[in-house]
């Protein structure tokens, strides 16, 4: 029986490629704009302006917030490592989302099932709100944290199991959905059902192994829990 769902941000619920595209383009310039060299940002973020495309190991793809500004930091060491972070957040919270679903009506379906909302993001939570609130579906949730929330990030369960608590639902009664490995892998440490989409990077061959299903993106996501329910 599935009585929640807690998703992963970034590549799930808004399209990876058209997203954090802009906001890697936007940090980059800005970085440039004091003087780091563009192509060394490139290569640290695993990002290819001409092309808009990340690579697999992009650490914009998982890890989080404070894990690539340490790792651009070494691009710019003449900016405060507080102030990258500030920088990189204003960024985000402005970078235009695109959803990967028609997102309120595929999570009021989800919430007319009976069913808590959340979102566990390795992004921080102040702009993972705005996102929400700028996609008009922050009111469908229950519970958002990000990695400053206090929970941890990502492939760690912590946040997935504060959830878990928040909405009164035991873990083996809840599913992960994300669209990287590292939401896989905190869903299972949780003991939580995982639900693969390819609305990010990864790709079905990669995922398929580790998840206990792939679906082409969320909106597939109500009839598996029916299904699931039915069981």
């Amino acid at each position: 029986m599935i009585d929640a769902v807690i998703f992963d941000k970034d590549g799930t619920l808004f399209d990876f490629r058209a997203s954090w595209g802009a906001w890697t383009e936007a940090l980059i310039g800005a970085l440039v704009a004091r003087g780091a060299d563009a192509a060394r940002l490139e290569h640290l973020l695993g990002f290819d302006r001409r092309y808009r495309v990340f690579r697999p190991d992009s650490a914009v793809i998982a890890q989080t917030t404070p894990e690539i500004a340490d790792l651009v930091h070494s691009a710019v060491t003449d900016l405060p490592i507080a102030e990258l972070n500030d920088l990189m957040n204003r960024l985000a919270a402005e970078a235009p989302m695109q959803p990967a679903v028609p997102l309120r009506t595929v999570l009021q379906g989800l919430r007319d099932r009976g069913l808590s909302l959340g979102l566990a993001t390795n992004d921080t939570e102040v702009p993972a709100r705005a996102h929400l609130d700028g996609a008009g579906v922050l009111d469908l949730f229950d519970f958002v944290a990000g990695c400053d929330s206090g929970w941890g990030g990502k492939p760690a369960p912590g946040q997935l199991l504060a959830f878990s608590t928040a909405v009164g639902v035991p873990p083996e009664r809840a599913v992960m959905v994300g669209d990287s490995l590292h939401d896989i892998a905190a869903g299972k440490a949780a003991g939580m059902a995982t639900v693969a989409v390819l609305t990010g990077i990864a790709e079905a061959q990669e995922l398929s192994p580790h998840a206990d299903v792939v679906l082409p993106d969320i909106a597939s996501l109500g009839a598996w829990i029916d299904a699931r329910r039915a069981i």
